[in-house]
């Protein structure tokens, strides 16, 4: 395998894909300490809306990829690793999915006066989890990447802007 045999993805693939790292990211910095910062009205709103959004952007990533674009993996990668790539990513639209629905119930749980009680506490630990899970998957996600950037194989540069490999001939 070259690198020139990975598919590459397009521009505006490559924006769902990199506007999720500042997203996240965003939302991991303005994270809550705990439940009682939703009694600030504003806050509660700015926290759902962006929840809402997050979701909306995550589906119609999800939408679009599926839709228009295929693997960049080449035709000759092993079924095994076609397999993880896709539970791998499958797991971080679940995992990012939750994290978003947990937060909105949380919202409203808090909006509807429901602060604690067993509602609150399975929503808050739905919230946890889906958290951790992520940084799991994105851990695996990025080590994946990097495996591939070691290897050579071009799936890097199908994804990736920077750093990118020069293609090399198969007798290489």
């Amino acid at each position: 395998m070259t690198a020139s045999d990975a598919k590459p993805f397009g521009r505006v693939a490559k924006f769902f894909h990199w506007s999720f790292p500042v997203l996240f990211g965003f939302g991991i910095f303005k994270a809550l300490d705990n439940v009682g910062q939703l009694a600030d009205q504003a806050l509660l709103h700015f926290e759902m809306g962006f929840a809402m959004f997050f979701l909306a952007f995550l589906v119609a990533r999800f939408a679009f990829m599926r839709r228009t674009q295929s693997t960049s993996l080449p035709d000759g990668t092993p079924r095994h690793i076609k397999i993880s790539a896709n539970a791998v990513h499958l797991a971080m639209y679940t995992s990012l999915a939750a994290i978003a629905i947990s937060g909105i119930a949380i919202g409203g749980l808090y909006e509807h006066g429901f602060a604690s009680g067993a509602a609150m506490t399975a929503a808050i630990a739905l919230h946890e989890f889906s958290i951790a899970a992520s940084y799991i998957l994105i851990g695996l996600h990025i080590a994946a990447a990097l495996y591939h950037r070691i290897k050579r194989d071009g799936i890097w540069n199908a994804m990736v802007p920077v750093f990118q490999e020069k293609a090399t001939s198969p007798t290489e």
